[in-house]
């Protein structure tokens, strides 16, 4: 039930709004809302009320938008929601991890990474090795953690045209994890929030952000088996 209630709170309104138009995919509301538990349908009920509250002009405009929103949308959001429950954590939730093959070294994820970037003209814009900066101010030895960024700025440009707000996901990162128990993996954004989270985008950027999500992936999966 705490769960529910986190979900339901992270999402607020609009996202209840948002289940409500949805969830016909997944057959009668009614017989899956009978069959919950008095609390959890207490807990419903009462953000029911407040969206009763809102007054039907605003409900059915947020139900007009939500309408408007990609395709896809509800199974993202859906996805999300799963792994937030499972382990509690809205970063766990929106991003995408690869574990890297064991016996491969940090040198060869590294080197991997950037050949396959540069098979995709994709620039390496930068390196961020955190855990040097945590061995400075500790003293002491620290796990690998460093961050790589890689970029199309002719991409960039283009999601720019769009809106101002994609400059938050510039320049796109992959970290080099090596766990409390040794074992490095891979972790970058879940991009699919941002391609079709909400209203679908114009035909020639969603081409360009297809493209930019397959090539992460391709970094990624390669540089976690080694793979030129």
């Amino acid at each position: 039930m705490g769960a529910i209630r986190n979900l339901l709170a992270l999402f607020g309104l609009v996202s209840l709004v948002v289940f409500i138009v949805l969830f016909n995919k997944f057959g009668s509301m009614y017989g899956i809302y009978s069959s919950l538990d008095g609390e959890t349908k207490a807990f419903l009920a009462e953000n029911m009320e407040k969206l009763q509250a809102m007054g039907p002009e605003k409900v059915q405009n947020y139900v007009d938008l939500a309408k408007q929103f990609d395709g896809k949308s509800y199974d993202i959001y859906m996805e999300m929601a799963d792994t937030l429950l499972k382990t509690g954590k809205t970063a766990d939730a929106t991003i995408w991890k690869i574990p890297v093959e064991e016996g491969l070294s940090v040198e060869e994820v590294e080197e991997t990474m950037k050949f396959v970037a540069n098979e995709h003209n994709f620039s390496n814009v930068g390196e961020l090795p955190l855990y040097k900066d945590v061995e400075a101010k500790l003293g002491t030895k620290f796990r690998f953690i460093k961050m790589y960024l890689f970029c199309d700025s002719l991409v960039a440009a283009k999601m720019l045209s769009d809106s101002d707000a994609f400059s938050a996901y510039f320049p796109c990162r992959i970290t080099l994890v090596e766990d409390t128990e040794g074992k490095l993996w891979l972790y970058t954004l879940n991009m699919d929030m941002m391609i079709h989270g909400g209203r679908p985008l114009p035909d020639d950027l969603l081409t360009e952000a297809l493209r930019v999500k397959e090539i992460m992936l391709d970094i990624m999966k390669r540089g976690s088996t080694g793979e030129f």
